[in-house]
C-alpha cells in the first residue's frame, strides 16, 4: 500500500483525475452541465459512475451517492473506493468527497476515504508472474474547511492503519494452506506483536498437550503440520475493563476423515478467516487507542485425513473438562474454539467475542454479505451489532433456543459435535460453543462463513478472495468498549 496521501483545501494542479461525489438530488452541483452526465445515463444513484475527459487532459470521475439526506461516512467510504477503482490507471487523483458530510463529520470522512481508496487498490499478486499493480501513487483528499492540520493527518493515518490491518487479514486468507501452516501463522503473529509492542505467547504441541487443549490436538491428529496456540495481549496504562477476542484458525480444512468434496475444498484456505481478523485487528489496535485490556486467542491447525486422524466416534476432552464425541470430523472448528473459549473464560474478561467461518448453513440463511450473530447476553449482542453497523459490516442476530440444546446430547460423552437433526446448523454450532464459555461472562459469536470470502467480481473496496471481514468491527468494539462492572 505504497500510496502517498496529502490533504488540501482546493484541488491542486497537476493531478490526473478528480473524483466528485454527486447526490441524486443535486446533479447541478457537479460542476459540469447536467446533460454531460445524464447523457451517460448518470442520475446520481448509489454506485453509479460517469467520467468526463477535460480539455486539459484531466479525467473527472463522478460517483453517485444517492439522496443527499442519506449520505453518511460509510457511503463516502464506498464512493471513495469506487472512485479510486475508476482511477486505477492514473498516477494521481484528488477526492473531493469530504464536502458531502457536515463539518463535524469531516475527520471521520477523511479517515474513511483513505481506508476505502486504499482497499479498492488491494491486489493479492504474490503468485502472479505479472501482478499488474494499481498505478495510483498519489491521492489528495480535498476539504475546504479549516480543520486543524494535525487532526487531518491523524485521520489519514488512522485510515491507513485500518486499511493495512484489513489487507493483512486478506493476505493471510488468500495465502494457500500448503504455505500458511500453523507455524508460519504463529510467526506472523509474533512479527505483529514485536512491531506493535504487544505481549505474545506461542504454544507448541507439547505445551498444548500440557494445557489440556484436547480439541485442538484432536483436530490436528491427521496432519503432518504441528499445531500452535497463540495468545496476544494489548494493555494500555490503567486499563478500564478487559475484552477477549477469539478467532478460529483452521489453516486448511479437508474435512478430515469426513472428507469434503473437491469443490467443497476449493476455498478452504479461508477457514482461518476468524483468526486472520483477530490478528489484523491487533495489528492496528494502537491506532484506535482502546482504554481496555484486549486479549486474543488463536488456535491454529489444519484439518487433514492422515493415518492417525481422529475417527468418527472418537471422544475428545476439552480444556474445561467436558468431553465431546466427534461424529463428523468436518465439524472441527467448534472443537478448537471450545479450547480457546475455555482458556479465554479462565481469565474472566468482561466480555468475549469470537469470529469463525463455522457453518455453511449461515451462508444459506444470510448469503455472503451478512454475518450471523448469536450470544448469551442481549446487551453485549446489541453492542456488537451496533459496532458492526457503524463500520459497515452487516450482521443479523439469530436465536439460540434452549430447546435445541438436547440435540447435542451424546450417549457416550458430555456432548456430540453435531446435531441429531440436519436443520438449524448455525444455531446448533453456537449452542455447542456456549458450553465452553464461563458462567456470567457476556459472549457473542460471529459466524463469518459467508462473508469471509468474496467470490463475486470486485466491488467498491472488496476484491475476489479473502475480505478481511471483522477487522473493522473488532477495532470499533475495542475502541468503544466500556466495562459494566
Amino acid at each position: 500500500m505504497a500510496v502517498s496521501f496529502e490533504h488540501r483545501r482546493t484541488v491542486p494542479a497537476g493531478v490526473d483525475a478528480v473524483v466528485v461525489g454527486v447526490p441524486s438530488d443535486r446533479l447541478e452541483s457537479a460542476g459540469v452541465p447536467v446533460e454531460a452526465l445524464t447523457g451517460q445515463g448518470f442520475e446520481g444513484k448509489v454506485d453509479q459512475v460517469a467520467t468526463i475527459l477535460r480539455d486539459d487532459g484531466t479525467t473527472q470521475v463522478f460517483v453517485g451517492v444517492g439522496p443527499s439526506a442519506e449520505v453518511d461516512v460509510l457511503r463516502v467510504r464506498r464512493a471513495a473506493a469506487i472512485g479510486a477503482r475508476a482511477c486505477a490507471r492514473r498516477r494521481s487523483a484528488a477526492l473531493t468527497l469530504p464536502e458531502l458530510v457536515p463539518t463535524e463529520d469531516r475527520l471521520a470522512a477523511i479517515e474513511a476515504i483513505v481506508e476505502g481508496s486504499l482497499l479498492a487498490g488491494y491486489r493479492f499478486g504474490r503468485y502472479k508472474s505479472d501482478p499488474s499493480p494499481v498505478a495510483l501513487e498519489r491521492l489528495v483528499v480535498v476539504d475546504g474547511t479549516s480543520l486543524d492540520g494535525d487532526d487531518r493527518e491523524a485521520a489519514v493515518q488512522r485510515g491507513r492503519r485500518v486499511a493495512e490491518a484489513v489487507a493483512l487479514a486478506r493476505d493471510l486468507v488468500n495465502t494457500p494452506g500448503g504455505e500458511l501452516t500453523p507455524a508460519l501463522f504463529a510467526e506472523a503473529a509474533v512479527e505483529v506483536a514485536e512491531r506493535e509492542n504487544l505481549q505474545v505467547t506461542v504454544l507448541g504441541p507439547g505445551e498444548i498437550a500440557e494445557a489440556g487443549l484436547g480439541g485442538l490436538l484432536g483436530v490436528n491428529r491427521g496432519s503432518t503440520n504441528p499445531p500452535r496456540f497463540v495468545e496476544l495481549t494489548y494493555e494500555p496504562d490503567d486499563p478500564q475493563g478487559s475484552l477477549a477476542l477469539v478467532g478460529k484458525g483452521i489453516t486448511f480444512d479437508s474435512g478430515g476423515l469426513s472428507i469434503k468434496t473437491a469443490e467443497g475444498m476449493m476455498t478452504m484456505k479461508d477457514d482461518m478467516g476468524g483468526a486472520a481478523a483477530v490478528l489484523g485487528a491487533f495489528s492496528a489496535l494502537a491506532s484506535v487507542a482502546p482504554r481496555c485490556r484486549v486479549s486474543g486467542y488463536l488456535p491454529l491447525t489444519d484439518n487433514m485425513s492422515g493415518g492417525d486422524a481422529t475417527r468418527p466416534g472418537d471422544v475428545l476432552k476439552i480444556r474445561n473438562g467436558k468431553t465431546v464425541e466427534v461424529l463428523n470430523t468436518d465439524a472441527e472448528g467448534r472443537l478448537i474454539l471450545a479450547d480457546a473459549l475455555s482458556l479465554a473464560s479462565e481469565a474472566r474478561p468482561d466480555a468475549i467475542v469470537d469470529l469463525a467461518t463455522l457453518t455453511g448453513a449461515v451462508e444459506v440463511a444470510l448469503g455472503n454479505r451478512i454475518a450471523g450473530l448469536m450470544g448469551n447476553d442481549q446487551h453485549w449482542i446489541d453492542e456488537v451489532r451496533a459496532a458492526a453497523e457503524r463500520v459497515g459490516e452487516r450482521v443479523w442476530p439469530l436465536p439460540m433456543p434452549d430447546e435445541y440444546r438436547p440435540r447435542l446430547d451424546s450417549e457416550v460423552a458430555d456432548l456430540r459435535n453435531i446435531s441429531k437433526t440436519k436443520d438449524a446448523g448455525t444455531i446448533i454450532a453456537a449452542l455447542f460453543l456456549r458450553e465452553f464459555v464461563g458462567a456470567g461472562i457476556p459472549w457473542a459469536h460471529l459466524d463469518i462463513a459467508g462473508v469471509a470470502w468474496w467470490g463475486d467480481a470486485a466491488e467498491a473496496d472488496v476484491s475476489p478472495g479473502g475480505t478481511g471481514w471483522g477487522v473493522r468491527t473488532l477495532l470499533e468494539l475495542a475502541k468503544t468498549f466500556r466495562s459494566r462492572s
